[in-house]
């Protein structure tokens, strides 16, 4: 790919995705294979203004390694050095910036009790400090390839011709061309993102509804303070900001707790490494009660169980069939691509910024009101062709989705 190309990216990444303020410290993650683009990246930073990037690499074969060797106590343990970089995240508040290219299946074989206990134990000295950070801070998400993503994603094609051909399908999900202007791109796509919120803000729906002819048939209930989001979004400092690059849908987070029904996957879902595929989820009195999956059960169960709460809904999420990654025909068999070619539906965390009047609320009114509260947040994909989705308010229905699309 064409080092002008990539230096685009890297310019649309660091200005409209993190929008990077005068003076602004940037945290920035990535893998370590990825040092060229991240290069690039580091010096579009510099030049939207950053006061200094930090760098936190990582890379999935020496992961695999610490999990094999290291003891359960040693891997639980937050370190006085990371408690303090985390307390001084939430003084300096930088941009973060996560550059993601994992192998899908790049952690295939790593011991899953293991790294849940880990997580288990690490998470109640974490979160206080993402608490802190909580509508503080810009942040934003966004992909480069790397060859055995690519062979994964194109398995007929060689290496070298996988690697280009997936790098040209992210640069068209995020609306990068040679001869564009991406910036002006992205504010039309949110406008359009912004007039779809609008519309469904309108009704103030009690609940949806989900069928389709592959078993989904799903109620969930929404929060009567909250309202749907999508694309930009807005710091407490008033900061514009995109979180998901790319992105295509609305969200909201329901009411935790209040969900019925079944809901079938779509797609392969990848989590911690591994797939999880061919799944089904039956909710009751809002909580998961009964799954199971052809390939990933016990990764599945572990997700739902990572904590009291997992088993719970934090995001509703809304994708039309038609929309340009669904389109493409390629399955990425990543979250970030994948969740914006379907519908889909979250386990764990919902999202402060759905509640209305957030910004002036704490995490735990926000959580009062309904919003759910987990270690995870996981998105998986139960968008169909022939799916149906209806909203109610006061008993009336409103036609939200009819086969797999819009309904207006």
């Amino acid at each position: 790919m064409k080092k002008t190309i990539q230096r685009k990216y890297a310019r649309l990444i660091a200005r409209t995705g993190a929008n990077i303020q005068k003076g602004q410290p940037v945290k920035l993650y990535a893998s370590v294979d990825q040092y060229e683009f991240v290069t690039i990246l580091v010096d579009e930073c510099y030049k939207a203004g950053a006061s200094k990037v930090m760098m936190e690499w990582d890379y999935q074969p020496i992961t695999k390694l610490d999990y094999r060797h290291r003891t359960l106590k040693s891997l639980s343990k937050v370190e006085k050095w990371e408690e303090e970089k985390l307390k001084l995240m939430t003084e300096e508040l930088p941009c973060r910036i996560y550059i993601i290219s994992e192998d899908p299946d790049g952690l295939k074989g790593v011991n899953q009790e293991k790294m849940q206990k880990a997580r288990i134990a690490r998470y109640p000295i974490i979160k206080p400090y993402r608490d802190a950070i909580e509508n503080r801070h810009q942040w934003t998400i966004a992909a480069v390839p790397s060859y055995e993503w690519a062979k994964k994603v194109f398995p007929d094609l060689t290496k070298s011709q996988a690697y280009n051909k997936l790098w040209d399908a992210i640069l068209k999900t995020v609306h990068v061309t040679e001869d564009n202007d991406p910036v002006a791109e992205w504010e039309e796509h949110n406008k359009t993102l912004r007039e779809k919120c609008e519309w469904l803000n309108s009704y103030k729906f009690d609940y949806l509804h989900y069928k389709s002819s592959n078993g989904t048939d799903f109620k969930a209930w929404l929060i009567p303070e909250g309202h749907w989001c999508g694309g930009a979004e807005l710091t407490k400092q008033g900061v514009v900001f995109n979180p998901n690059m790319p992105t295509e849908e609305v969200f909201t987070s329901p009411i935790a707790g209040k969900a019925e029904g079944k809901v079938v996957s779509t797609m392969p879902l990848s989590y911690e490494g591994q797939l999880i595929e061919n799944f089904w989820i039956n909710f009751k009195d809002g909580k998961a009660v009964e799954w199971d999956a052809e390939k990933g059960q016990s990764l599945l169960t572990k997700m739902i169980t990572m904590d009291e709460t997992a088993s719970m809904l934090g995001e509703l999420a809304l994708i039309p069939k038609n929309s340009p990654i669904s389109e493409s025909g390629i399955l990425f068999y990543e979250t970030l691509f994948d969740e914006n070619a379907s519908c889909h539906i979250a386990l764990g965390a919902g999202y402060n910024d759905t509640i209305d009047g957030h910004l002036d609320m704490t995490n735990e009114e926000c959580r009062a009101l309904g919003i759910n509260d987990s270690m995870i947040h996981v998105d998986f994909m139960i968008g169909a062709d022939d799916m149906e989705i209806t909203g109610y308010k006061d008993g009336k229905a409103t036609k939200i989705f009819e086969n797999g699309t819009w309904a207006e």
